[in-house]
Order: C-alpha cells, then structure tokens, then sequence
C-alpha cells in the first residue's frame, strides 16, 4: 500500500516527514543495531516517576529463576477494588520499556481508578519467541497472586498494549485461556502487530511513517526466530494465525487506515465477534502506525484516545471474570 504525504491527516505530516527522513535509508542490519543501541540509550529513563501518579517498582520472579523488572503505577489517593491492568509497551518486540507508556498510564487512571503493572519482558535481539509470552505470562500470574495486596479486584484483572504489546496482549489473552490459570475481563490490544504472514492489503509494500513493510519484515525475523518463515508458527506468536477465538475476553481496539497493520486489527475484531466475543473497533483515516503516541495533541488522537478511554470506563463497569476455582484454592493452601 503506498502512501503519499496528501494522504496523511494534515496535524501528522511534519512528525511523519521527520520519521520517514530519517528511516529512508534503513536496513534490516540498521534495523537491529538501531534497536541495540536504544536499548542502551533507554536505560536512563529506566525508573523515572509520573507526576500525579503512585509510582512503584519490584522484580518478580520468572519461571527459569530469574526476575522480570516491573512497574507498578496507581492513583495517589487511596482507593480498593480497583481493575488490574497488565500493560505491555510496543517497539516491534525487538525495543521499548514499560517507562515509555506515561500518558497511557495518566489516562486510564484518571478515567478509572486503576492499578496498571507494566513488565519490562525480554526483548527479540536478546531472545526470540517465546521469551517475551513467558514474562508478560510470569507478571500475569503475579498480578493475579497478589491482588489483594494492590487492592486489586480479582475479577478484573486486563491486558493492554500497543503495537507489540497489543500482539503480545492479544496473544496473552489466548495462552491464558488455554492454559485455565487466570481468567481476563478485558482486552485493548490496540494496532496489535499479529500477523508474521503479513496478508493484508495494508501490510503489502507499505511505505508509511514510522512502520512500514520492510520493518514489519524486520521485526517478525527477530521475534519468531528460527520460526520465521515456516508453517507451524504458533498462533501464541502470532495470533492471526489463531482459529478458535471462542471464550476470549471482549476487546477494544483501533488503528490508522495508512498503517501495515489495519487489516490485521480489522480481522481481529471480526473473529472475535464471529465467535461471540464483544469487539470494538475503529478506524481513523489519514493516521499511521502509532499516531496517538507519535502526536498526541492531534485532533484524531485526541478521538481515538476518548474512544479507548470510553470503552475502557465501560468494561470496568460491565466486565468481570472470576478467577478459577482450582487456581483460588490452590492459593488458599
């Protein structure tokens, strides 16, 4: 899909000019170093504070012995029974840290009362698939575990995230389901990047700003590994690839009609629904991948962020999944 700068909303064409300059001339091999090197670069705004927010930070441990770092972001005021939020930052799973995420995290908060724990999972330039699954399931557990101590309601425990995050959501969601050790309420997995196979029309020759086809390409390689490429990739990588969508926590989602993954999104959305699940779903002409991050003063994201934020008040007031019976007594003994 080719897209012209006329084609672009008017208040995301110079940060789209910016990002495309100065990705013209990338490669796969630049792709790598560039995620290497901002993983060293990120590592100073590694447990930077928000503003009017409680900010906390533990590691938790990992099912092969080590510990996933996460953070822990909660109202300032008091407050119980709150929905839990476990949510996953984007970066094409190859970048990024859960610090990155400050308005995200202001807004759900401030729409609802909210505790959001936020992992900083393994990343694909240091171990691909299913590395990153295994963590965001570990600090799942872990949330579910220790509700009663962030004053978190455990019939409503949800998953979110952008880009790879919303991948890695949607795919937590699925694992979770599978496995019958925790039970989600909700979903957001927002522009998710599912489909290693890349077949949608929008994922095709895409030239857009700050994705496009050649990293898609890029960043599935690094995150499926020695998976890339093959048949039996499993729907917990990429969960286009998924067939059962019966039982899933019901979702909110959107994205830009410019970027690589909005055939994805929609598809998504539509098998949820074709399976009985509650799926909502938007489309914002003009915008490319990420915009609402990219620019986020910009008329359409202003819409896009009051549509989340209105599907999310919505399902704290309308969804919950109580925990099953076998993980509750388990953690009573």
């Amino acid at each position: 899909m080719k897209v012209t700068l006329r084609m672009i909303d008017r208040q995301l064409r110079v940060k789209g000019i910016i990002m495309t300059a100065l990705t013209k001339k990338s490669t796969e091999a630049k792709f790598i170093a560039s995620a290497k090197s901002a993983k060293k670069a990120l590592e100073s705004r590694k447990g930077k504070n928000i503003d009017g927010l409680r900010c906390d930070e533990q590691w938790i441990p990992a099912r092969d012995g080590r510990q996933i770092r996460i953070r822990i972001y909660r109202p300032l005021h008091e407050a119980a029974n709150m929905p839990g939020i476990l949510w996953l930052h984007g970066g094409g799973y190859a970048l990024g840290i859960p610090e990155l995420n400050t308005d995200m995290y202001k807004n759900l908060i401030a729409t609802r009362d909210c505790v959001i724990i936020a992992p900083e999972y393994r990343l694909s330039i240091d171990a691909p698939y299913p590395a990153a699954l295994h963590d965001a399931y570990d600090a799942l557990l872990w949330m579910k575990n220790n509700a009663t101590a962030f004053g978190i309601r455990d019939d409503q425990l949800m998953v979110g995230g952008e880009s790879a995050g919303g991948g890695l959501s949607a795919a937590l969601a699925l694992y979770a389901r599978d496995l019958e050790e925790v039970n989600l309420s909700f979903q957001m997995p927002l522009y998710p990047m599912i489909d290693d196979r890349m077949q949608g029309e929008s994922a095709k020759n895409n030239n857009a700003p700050i994705w496009n086809s050649n990293s898609n390409e890029w960043a599935w390689k690094l995150y499926l590994g020695e998976l890339y490429g093959r048949e039996d990739v499993p729907p917990y990588a990429a969960v286009s690839r998924a067939t059962d969508y019966a039982g899933l926590p019901p979702a909110v989602t959107f994205a830009g009609n410019l970027e690589p993954f909005r055939d994805e999104t929609i598809r998504y959305a539509e098998n949820l629904r074709a399976a009985g699940v509650a799926a909502e779903f938007e489309l914002y002409p003009g915008c490319y991948h990420a915009f609402d991050l990219m620019c986020p003063k910009a008329e359409v994201s202003k819409k896009a962020t009051a549509f989340l934020m209105k599907a999310f008040g919505e399902a704290v007031d309308r969804y919950f999944a109580p925990q099953p019976i076998a993980a509750i007594t388990e953690k009573s003994n």
